[in-house]
């Protein structure tokens, strides 16, 4: 991964850091599917006018549209939704946390389904991600109840549905980021409008306060349409696996955004914890550790970024 490839990494952390806040802001006066139905459609009615103002094409044909149909249950429909179950149960800041757990999700499915090596280094670094999430979580897994064990898996269960759309994902790396965000969205938004006229009956809803509404605007626009076209352009240029990296810095991005607006205060097992991710990272690019051994190989031109 490239400079520029880390740091839309550590931009695409703090979008999806404010996922869970506002998620846990809109879901107590808004039902799950229409939550998820809110964040998808609004992101696709932002993304698809930009799509074709800027000379790009959508689909035409339902095998054109084939691909971006899986890539929507995978990527949007099944994990927004067991998201949002989770955190009806459990702290945003440990869904953060859980929800990093999809590295490794993703390297044992890549190894298992497409015979990816593991290397040694990336291994490393991952199971230090994991330690470091483990950390994180504190005490607050130790005394769960049976309502915050589902709620903890669903959010393994979002990492899992996360970690198979990477793998989807390497058959759309030709694809133009934008497209592929605007694509995958609509699919989710049609796909969502029934199931949530029909176990929600959203249109009996009394309206969101102003708060509420204002969460649902920055979910759908933020940490969806926005975080998307950055999560693609990561995923053309540095590969599926390495933008699934993002998820081991949410929970360090959560955090921060927890004390700079809730007022809450850094605990020590955070502090440990985000340096511990922070190291796996470092282990898993490589570079600094064979720049401080001396075995940094020479320079090579990068590869021009995709559209």
């Amino acid at each position: 991964m490239r400079a520029t490839d880390w740091f839309l990494l550590v931009f695409l952390s703090v979008l999806w850091g404010a996922t869970f806040f506002f998620v846990a802001v809109a879901v107590p006066e808004v039902p799950p599917f229409t939550l998820v139905l809110v964040r998808v459609g609004l992101a696709a009615a932002v993304l698809v006018p930009i799509v074709f103002a800027l000379g790009y094409q959508l689909p035409a044909t339902l095998e054109g549209w084939r691909p971006f149909i899986m890539l929507s249950i995978l990527n949007n429909v099944i994990p927004f939704t067991l998201m949002v179950y989770g955190q009806q149960r459990i702290a945003s800041a440990l869904a953060a946390v859980l929800n990093a757990t999809t590295p490794l999700f993703t390297l044992v499915l890549a190894r298992v389904f497409a015979s990816e090596a593991l290397s040694p280094n990336k291994l490393a670094g991952v199971l230090l991600g994991i330690a470091g999430v483990t950390i994180l979580m504190g005490p607050e897994a130790i005394n769960a109840n049976a309502s915050s064990v589902i709620g903890m898996l669903c959010l393994l269960g979002t990492a899992f549905s996360y970690g198979l759309s990477a793998l989807w994902m390497r058959q759309l790396r030709e694809v133009p980021p934008l497209v592929t965000s605007a694509a995958q969205l609509t699919c989710s938004t049609v796909m969502l409008l029934p199931l949530a006229a029909f176990v929600d009956r959203f249109w009996m809803m009394p309206m969101p306060s102003g708060n509420v509404l204002l969460a649902l605007v920055g979910l759908a626009v933020l940490a969806t349409a926005l975080a998307y076209i950055v999560f693609f352009r990561i995923s053309a240029t540095a590969g599926p696996s390495n933008v699934m990296l993002v998820t081991l810095l949410i929970p360090i991005t959560a955090t921060l955004l927890g004390v700079l607006i809730l007022g809450e205060a850094i605990t020590p097992s955070q502090a440990i914890g985000a340096v511990v991710i922070a190291s796996g990272l470092i282990v898993i690019d490589g570079r600094l550790l064979a720049r401080l051994l001396g075995r940094l190989p020479e320079a090579v031109p990068p590869t021009p970024p995709r559209p």
